[in-house]
């Protein structure tokens, strides 16, 4: 009986040493930082991204998340990596590319017309990606996606001196943008995005830029109630680490992330795009007017793109980046 007793309580003992170990603080913890709001598909999946990779190594991997913009836009949340007091982020393309220039060049406007066009490009794309990431400290975990972005109004714009008259916005620290819209005779308004909001409510600018699933959880579609009906472009971001902590962890745990990588960001991949979908219905149900554009000031946008693109190496983007992604296009194009 006294034995039976003895390992009974062997065996509650031992439940409770794993139990406390489960919850023990971890041994390599990460905090990461977004300006993705909490409860959005980008945060909800990371969550799972995280929470397999702490089970899977025992609990040694652990992730801390601000989300919403708390540790500032990408440039802070950069400099707090840089300090110690960060060790990664869900990055915006904008914002990361002021450290990684060449990341930028996917958000070219009108560049893309499918999403499969994308796909194959960023694929090509990524090895490049990965190397320059690192040689700036940083690990690429994954590319993320904001999806095709659209020109948001306070006002019905159909023709192009509307659009050319309108107040546009662009992120701080984007020279794609500032190009193109220069060569559209327009002088643009930088603004940080958690500054778009109160900016379209003030009247500082009338004209602003997001995914339809975006404009929803940024809340912005409350002001901007019409929406151009043609994709203006490409957003999207990227998920890396702290290069100098993610090597420090061992083999099997940088393994895990890698594998957990590759099953979490196909699948907000997925749902990203859904979203985008269903708040197309969404934003129609609240009122949101989708206007068409005249065809003539579609060409006109166009041939405003390619007159940028002749202007963006080597300050916005290096030859070989443009050349590759190009190439790249073409071939997809071509099959």
């Amino acid at each position: 009986m006294k034995r039976y007793t003895a390992a009974i309580l062997f065996t509650i003992i031992a439940l409770l040493i794993s139990t406390l170990n489960l919850h023990a603080a971890p041994k390599y913890m990460f905090k990461i930082a977004s300006l993705a709001p909490g409860g959005s598909v980008w945060i909800d999946q990371f969550n799972k991204f995280a929470k397999e990779i702490t089970e899977k190594t025992g609990g040694e991997v652990g992730f801390r998340i601000y989300p919403g913009g708390v540790m500032g836009d990408d440039q802070a949340m950069f400099r707090k990596m840089r300090v110690g007091q960060l060790h990664g982020g869900g990055f915006t393309m904008t914002g990361i590319s002021r450290v990684v220039p060449d990341f930028r060049v996917m958000a070219i406007p009108f560049l893309f017309e499918s999403y499969q066009e994308i796909d194959y490009v960023k694929e090509g794309l990524i090895p490049d990606f990965k190397k320059q990431f690192r040689d700036k400290g940083l690990e690429f975990i994954s590319m993320t996606e904001v999806g095709f972005i659209y020109a948001m109004s306070t006002k019905a714009i159909k023709t192009y001196d509307a659009f050319r008259s309108s107040k546009n916005w662009i992120p701080t620290g984007d020279p794609i943008s500032e190009i193109y819209l220069d060569a559209l005779d327009i002088s643009p308004v930088q603004l940080t995005i958690p500054d778009v909001l109160p900016s379209l409510q003030s009247g500082l600018v009338d004209t602003v830029y997001n995914s339809l699933y975006g404009s929803i959880v940024l809340q912005w579609f409350t002001k901007a109630r019409y929406i151009i009906d043609f994709p203006y472009g490409y957003a999207y971001g990227v998920f890396a680490l702290n290069a100098k902590k993610y090597h420090k962890l061992p083999k099997s745990h940088q393994d895990v992330i890698q594998a957990a990588a590759k099953t979490h960001f196909p699948i907000l991949l997925k749902k990203t795009r859904e979203s985008n979908v269903e708040s197309h219905q969404v934003l129609q149900d609240r009122g949101i007017e989708f206007i068409k554009l005249e065809e003539e000031t579609i060409t006109i946008l166009r041939e405003k793109r390619d007159e940028a693109i002749q202007r963006l190496v080597p300050d916005a983007i290096s030859q070989d980046i443009q050349d590759k992604t190009f190439k790249l296009l073409d071939e997809y194009r071509k099959q």
